[in-house]
Protein backbone atom coordinates (compact mmCIF):
# COMPACT_ATOMS: atom_id res chain seq x y z
CA UNK A 1 0.00 0.00 0.00
CA UNK A 2 1.60 3.29 -1.14
CA UNK A 3 0.96 6.21 1.21
CA UNK A 4 3.26 8.92 -0.10
CA UNK A 5 4.46 9.56 -3.61
CA UNK A 6 7.94 11.05 -3.90
CA UNK A 7 9.42 12.72 -6.97
CA UNK A 8 13.01 11.52 -6.78
CA UNK A 9 14.22 14.28 -9.08
CA UNK A 10 12.85 17.00 -6.79
CA UNK A 11 13.49 15.50 -3.34
CA UNK A 12 16.60 16.88 -1.62
CA UNK A 13 16.44 14.54 1.37
CA UNK A 14 16.13 17.49 3.77
CA UNK A 15 13.99 15.43 6.16
CA UNK A 16 11.49 18.17 6.99
CA UNK A 17 8.64 15.76 6.19
CA UNK A 18 9.90 13.36 8.86
CA UNK A 19 9.83 16.13 11.46
CA UNK A 20 6.41 17.63 10.67
CA UNK A 21 4.65 14.26 10.34
CA UNK A 22 2.06 14.32 13.13
CA UNK A 23 2.34 10.60 13.88
CA UNK A 24 6.09 10.41 13.08
CA UNK A 25 5.71 7.55 10.62
CA UNK A 26 7.80 9.03 7.79
CA UNK A 27 11.49 8.15 7.72
CA UNK A 28 14.32 8.56 5.25
CA UNK A 29 15.36 5.33 3.58
CA UNK A 30 18.99 4.44 4.34
CA UNK A 31 20.08 3.77 0.77
CA UNK A 32 18.13 6.38 -1.20
CA UNK A 33 17.64 9.02 1.52
CA UNK A 34 14.08 9.37 0.22
CA UNK A 35 11.00 9.64 2.48
CA UNK A 36 9.13 6.40 3.06
CA UNK A 37 6.48 4.88 5.32
CA UNK A 38 6.84 1.32 6.47
CA UNK A 39 3.90 -0.91 5.56
CA UNK A 40 3.19 -1.57 9.25
CA UNK A 41 2.71 2.15 9.90
CA UNK A 42 0.44 3.04 7.00
CA UNK A 43 -2.79 2.86 9.04
CA UNK A 44 -1.37 5.31 11.58
CA UNK A 45 -1.50 8.11 9.02
CA UNK A 46 -4.23 10.67 9.78
CA UNK A 47 -3.98 12.19 6.27
CA UNK A 48 -3.31 15.70 7.59
CA UNK A 49 -1.11 16.56 4.59
CA UNK A 50 1.68 18.16 6.60
CA UNK A 51 4.28 16.13 4.75
CA UNK A 52 3.38 17.57 1.35
CA UNK A 53 2.60 21.17 2.28
CA UNK A 54 5.80 21.66 4.30
CA UNK A 55 8.02 20.17 1.58
CA UNK A 56 10.10 23.12 0.25
CA UNK A 57 10.78 21.41 -3.07
CA UNK A 58 7.21 20.11 -3.49
CA UNK A 59 8.62 16.65 -4.08
CA UNK A 60 6.15 14.73 -1.94
CA UNK A 61 2.44 14.17 -2.24
CA UNK A 62 0.03 12.20 -0.08
CA UNK A 63 -1.65 9.43 -2.05
CA UNK A 64 -5.12 10.79 -1.29
CA UNK A 65 -6.88 12.17 -4.35
CA UNK A 66 -3.50 13.50 -5.59
CA UNK A 67 -5.18 15.21 -8.54
CA UNK A 68 -6.75 17.66 -6.07
CA UNK A 69 -3.45 19.01 -4.78
CA UNK A 70 -3.36 22.79 -5.01
CA UNK A 71 -0.09 24.67 -5.33
CA UNK A 72 0.34 27.82 -3.24
CA UNK A 73 1.83 30.58 -5.41
CA UNK A 74 4.22 32.98 -3.70
CA UNK A 75 2.39 35.78 -1.94
CA UNK A 76 -1.09 34.34 -2.38
CA UNK A 77 -3.00 34.35 0.90
CA UNK A 78 -0.58 36.72 2.62
CA UNK A 79 -2.53 39.20 4.76
CA UNK A 80 -1.09 42.18 6.58
CA UNK A 81 -1.52 42.35 10.34
CA UNK A 82 -3.47 45.57 9.87
CA UNK A 83 -5.87 44.04 7.34
CA UNK A 84 -6.56 40.90 9.35
CA UNK A 85 -7.02 43.01 12.48
CA UNK A 86 -9.62 45.31 10.93
CA UNK A 87 -11.35 42.46 9.10
CA UNK A 88 -11.92 40.45 12.28
CA UNK A 89 -12.69 43.43 14.50
CA UNK A 90 -15.44 44.68 12.23
CA UNK A 91 -17.17 41.29 12.10
CA UNK A 92 -20.75 41.79 13.34
CA UNK A 93 -23.74 39.59 14.07
CA UNK A 94 -26.21 40.51 11.34
CA UNK A 95 -29.88 40.57 12.37
CA UNK A 96 -31.32 42.49 9.42
CA UNK A 97 -31.25 40.84 6.02
CA UNK A 98 -32.41 41.66 2.51
CA UNK A 99 -34.86 39.38 0.75
CA UNK A 100 -32.28 38.59 -1.93
CA UNK A 101 -31.23 34.93 -1.63
CA UNK A 102 -27.59 33.94 -1.48
CA UNK A 103 -26.93 31.80 -4.57
CA UNK A 104 -26.22 28.17 -3.81
CA UNK A 105 -22.93 28.44 -5.70
CA UNK A 106 -21.75 31.16 -3.31
CA UNK A 107 -22.82 29.12 -0.26
CA UNK A 108 -20.80 26.19 -1.58
CA UNK A 109 -17.77 28.43 -2.09
CA UNK A 110 -17.87 29.52 1.55
CA UNK A 111 -18.42 25.96 2.79
CA UNK A 112 -15.55 24.74 0.64
CA UNK A 113 -13.28 27.09 2.56
CA UNK A 114 -14.84 26.12 5.91
CA UNK A 115 -14.06 22.44 5.28
CA UNK A 116 -10.37 23.24 5.81
CA UNK A 117 -11.05 24.02 9.47
CA UNK A 118 -8.99 22.16 12.04
CA UNK A 119 -10.45 19.04 13.65
CA UNK A 120 -9.23 16.59 16.29
CA UNK A 121 -6.81 14.06 14.76
CA UNK A 122 -7.93 15.42 11.39
CA UNK A 123 -11.12 13.40 11.76
CA UNK A 124 -13.15 15.97 9.76
CA UNK A 125 -16.45 14.79 11.32
CA UNK A 126 -18.49 17.88 10.39
CA UNK A 127 -21.16 17.72 7.71
CA UNK A 128 -23.64 20.40 6.72
CA UNK A 129 -27.34 20.98 6.32
CA UNK A 130 -28.20 24.15 4.41
CA UNK A 131 -31.80 25.29 4.81
CA UNK A 132 -31.92 27.48 1.72
CA UNK A 133 -35.69 27.90 1.47
CA UNK A 134 -36.86 30.92 3.55
CA UNK A 135 -40.21 29.25 4.17
CA UNK A 136 -38.48 26.30 5.78
CA UNK A 137 -36.39 28.68 7.88
CA UNK A 138 -39.66 30.22 9.04
CA UNK A 139 -41.05 26.79 9.87
CA UNK A 140 -37.96 25.97 11.92
CA UNK A 141 -38.36 29.24 13.82
CA UNK A 142 -41.97 28.26 14.58
CA UNK A 143 -40.92 24.85 15.84
CA UNK A 144 -38.37 26.55 18.08
CA UNK A 145 -41.18 28.63 19.55
CA UNK A 146 -43.17 25.42 20.14
CA UNK A 147 -40.17 24.04 22.02
CA UNK A 148 -40.02 27.19 24.12
CA UNK A 149 -43.66 26.73 25.10
CA UNK A 150 -42.69 23.42 26.72
CA UNK A 151 -40.22 25.27 28.95
CA UNK A 152 -42.72 27.65 30.57
CA UNK A 153 -43.15 27.07 34.30
CA UNK A 154 -40.37 24.48 34.41
CA UNK A 155 -36.95 24.43 36.04
CA UNK A 156 -35.26 25.00 32.69
CA UNK A 157 -32.83 27.97 32.86
CA UNK A 158 -34.67 29.66 29.96
CA UNK A 159 -38.10 29.29 31.59
CA UNK A 160 -38.16 32.82 32.97
CA UNK A 161 -37.76 34.70 29.72
CA UNK A 162 -39.24 32.45 27.03
CA UNK A 163 -42.74 33.97 27.56
CA UNK A 164 -41.49 37.30 26.18
CA UNK A 165 -39.96 35.53 23.18
CA UNK A 166 -43.17 33.63 22.53
CA UNK A 167 -45.18 36.84 22.81
CA UNK A 168 -42.88 38.62 20.35
CA UNK A 169 -43.31 35.79 17.85
CA UNK A 170 -47.09 35.83 18.20
CA UNK A 171 -47.00 39.57 17.53
CA UNK A 172 -45.19 39.03 14.25
CA UNK A 173 -41.63 39.67 15.40
CA UNK A 174 -39.24 36.87 14.38
CA UNK A 175 -36.58 37.10 17.06
CA UNK A 176 -35.70 33.44 16.54
CA UNK A 177 -34.36 33.53 12.99
CA UNK A 178 -34.52 37.30 12.44
CA UNK A 179 -36.25 36.81 9.09
CA UNK A 180 -32.99 35.44 7.72
CA UNK A 181 -33.43 33.77 4.33
CA UNK A 182 -31.09 30.88 5.11
CA UNK A 183 -29.99 28.69 7.99
CA UNK A 184 -26.90 26.50 8.28
CA UNK A 185 -26.51 23.50 10.58
CA UNK A 186 -23.27 21.69 11.34
CA UNK A 187 -24.04 18.09 12.25
CA UNK A 188 -21.73 15.52 13.78
CA UNK A 189 -21.57 11.85 14.83
CA UNK A 190 -23.52 11.28 18.04
CA UNK A 191 -20.81 9.12 19.59
CA UNK A 192 -17.82 11.38 18.87
CA UNK A 193 -16.91 13.10 22.18
CA UNK A 194 -14.91 15.95 20.61
CA UNK A 195 -16.83 16.53 17.39
CA UNK A 196 -18.88 19.36 18.91
CA UNK A 197 -15.69 21.39 19.25
CA UNK A 198 -14.75 20.56 15.66
CA UNK A 199 -18.18 21.82 14.57
CA UNK A 200 -17.78 25.15 16.35
CA UNK A 201 -14.36 25.60 14.72
CA UNK A 202 -15.84 24.83 11.28
CA UNK A 203 -18.83 27.13 11.84
CA UNK A 204 -16.44 29.87 12.94
CA UNK A 205 -14.58 29.46 9.66
CA UNK A 206 -17.89 29.91 7.84
CA UNK A 207 -18.73 32.90 10.03
CA UNK A 208 -15.39 34.60 9.38
CA UNK A 209 -15.30 33.80 5.66
CA UNK A 210 -18.87 34.84 4.82
CA UNK A 211 -18.38 38.66 4.97
CA UNK A 212 -15.67 38.43 2.30
CA UNK A 213 -18.44 37.11 0.02
CA UNK A 214 -20.89 39.84 1.01
CA UNK A 215 -22.79 37.50 3.34
CA UNK A 216 -23.82 38.33 6.89
CA UNK A 217 -24.22 35.79 9.69
CA UNK A 218 -25.69 35.41 13.16
CA UNK A 219 -25.29 32.43 15.48
CA UNK A 220 -28.72 30.82 15.92
CA UNK A 221 -28.58 29.96 19.60
CA UNK A 222 -32.31 29.44 20.15
CA UNK A 223 -32.63 27.11 17.17
CA UNK A 224 -29.48 25.24 18.14
CA UNK A 225 -30.77 24.70 21.68
CA UNK A 226 -34.12 23.41 20.44
CA UNK A 227 -32.45 21.08 17.94
CA UNK A 228 -30.64 19.24 20.72
CA UNK A 229 -33.79 17.89 22.33
CA UNK A 230 -37.07 18.81 20.61
CA UNK A 231 -38.13 15.79 18.61
CA UNK A 232 -40.50 17.56 16.18
CA UNK A 233 -37.67 19.86 15.14
CA UNK A 234 -35.21 16.98 14.89
CA UNK A 235 -37.64 15.16 12.59
CA UNK A 236 -38.05 18.28 10.46
CA UNK A 237 -34.28 18.60 10.06
CA UNK A 238 -33.87 14.93 9.21
CA UNK A 239 -30.22 14.38 10.01
CA UNK A 240 -28.83 11.00 8.94
CA UNK A 241 -29.02 8.19 11.50
CA UNK A 242 -26.29 8.44 14.11
CA UNK A 243 -25.75 12.16 13.59
CA UNK A 244 -26.95 15.21 15.53
CA UNK A 245 -26.95 18.98 15.31
CA UNK A 246 -23.95 20.68 16.85
CA UNK A 247 -24.96 24.30 16.26
CA UNK A 248 -26.52 26.59 13.67
CA UNK A 249 -25.92 29.92 11.94
CA UNK A 250 -28.33 32.28 10.21
CA UNK A 251 -27.07 33.90 7.04
CA UNK A 252 -28.06 36.16 4.16
CA UNK A 253 -27.22 39.46 2.54
CA UNK A 254 -26.92 42.23 5.16
CA UNK A 255 -29.48 45.03 4.94
CA UNK A 256 -27.15 47.61 6.50
CA UNK A 257 -23.48 48.42 6.02
CA UNK A 258 -20.93 48.48 8.85
CA UNK A 259 -19.12 51.79 9.35
CA UNK A 260 -17.14 51.30 12.54
CA UNK A 261 -15.69 49.00 15.17
CA UNK A 262 -17.40 48.67 18.57
CA UNK A 263 -15.60 48.94 21.86
CA UNK A 264 -14.83 45.85 23.89
CA UNK A 265 -13.67 45.09 27.41
CA UNK A 266 -9.94 45.63 27.99
CA UNK A 267 -7.73 42.66 27.23
CA UNK A 268 -7.06 40.44 30.24
CA UNK A 269 -4.14 38.03 30.03
CA UNK A 270 -2.36 35.77 32.51
CA UNK A 271 1.23 34.77 31.84
CA UNK A 272 3.06 31.86 33.36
Amino acid sequence: MTLIIVDQDLCTGCGICTKVCTTRIIELAEESNLPQVQEANVLRCIKCGHCEVFCPSQALILDLRPDEKVALPDGVGDISTEDIGFYLKKRRSVRHFTKEPVPREKVLEILDIARYAASGTNGQPVQWLVVHDPERVRKIAGLTIEWMKTLVNTSHPMSGYVPSLISAWENGNDIICRDAPHLLFAHIPEENPIASVDAIIALTHFDITAPAFGVGTCWAGFVAAAATSYEPLQKELGFPAGRKSAYAILFGHPLYKIYGIPRRKPLEVMWQ
